[in-house]
């Protein structure tokens, strides 16, 4: 091939390439700054939303990296490299990963749903899986929850976020339930009085959304029992449980009203 030839055959190429190179070119500078445009918009309503700052820049790099890799895809395109085997292969790998690693993905998957929507958030006291505790720290793969006598607690978050759980801190208002009982013969009306009397003097006890109430709930074998259900900041929940016992305790002894226990009477017959 002389000079001649090349010179026109580098020509043709450049005719045949030279406007997919231009309009790939095109593509990758306009696509980068719509990538990093699109950035911008995912921050600003993730933001907007009270995204927890350490799920913040996780979903910043994945959506970048993903956009990317739609990006070099949509050039390669242009510049006519056949992407079929090419996605393919990508699919089959990401495949494999995936069921490698399909516990660590779930938890992965959970951490994400979790700091997405707050079921809870650090410091509520939550019962989920089993098990109750103060929400301690809320990671990608695990939730750290510390119960009541400082055992520390490490739950995934895969069954966390699919499974039910209760949240002991989520509302400001709790009610407050007790069950009191009293002998047969001794005077509810006044056992009644006493337990409003006891209500009435301790401020903590609102009456937001209900009013206090106490009936009569059961005959049972070996007592009367009372049902009470006030309503209380959640804060104050435990103070109010424990107080109200001691306090009941204490006033029904002075006004003469049994607190019954169960007891066995055993009769001996002494034969000749």
């Amino acid at each position: 091939m002389n000079a001649e030839q090349a010179i026109i055959k580098l020509q043709e190429i450049g005719l045949e390439y030279g406007p997919k190179l231009l309009g790939a070119i095109l593509v990758w500078i306009i696509g980068g700054m719509v990538v990093r445009g699109l950035k911008r918009g995912l921050s600003s309503m993730l933001d907007r939303r009270g995204t927890d700052p350490t799920l913040k820049p996780f979903l910043l790099g994945l959506a970048g990296t993903l956009l990317r890799v739609l990006l070099i895809i949509t050039v390669l395109s242009m510049l006519g490299v056949a992407m079929t085997s090419f996605v393919a292969i990508i699919g089959a790998i990401g495949l494999a990963v995936g069921m490698a690693l399909s516990g660590s993905l779930s938890n992965f998957a959970g951490g994400v749903m979790l700091l997405l929507f707050k079921p809870f958030e650090k410091g509520h006291f939550i019962e989920a899986q089993g098990y109750m505790g103060t929400v301690n720290e809320i990671q990608i793969f695990n939730t750290i929850l510390k119960t009541p006598d400082n055992k520390t607690i490490i739950i995934p978050n895969g069954p966390l976020s699919t499974g039910p759980m209760v949240n002991f801190s989520r509302e400001e208002k709790r009610r407050v339930d007790f069950t009191f009982g009293i002998g047969y013969g001794d005077d509810y009306t006044k056992a009644r009085e006493v337990l409003m009397g006891l209500i009435k003097a301790d401020s903590r006890i609102i009456n937001d959304p209900a009013e206090p109430f106490i009936a009569l709930s059961e005959l049972a074998d070996s007592s009367v029992n009372i049902v009470v259900r006030v309503w209380a900041k959640g804060s104050d929940y435990w103070g109010i449980y424990f107080d109200m016992h001691h306090k009941v305790y204490e006033a029904f002894a002075k006004e003469g009203l049994n607190i019954p226990f169960p007891q066995m009477d055993v009769h001996v017959h002494q034969q000749n």
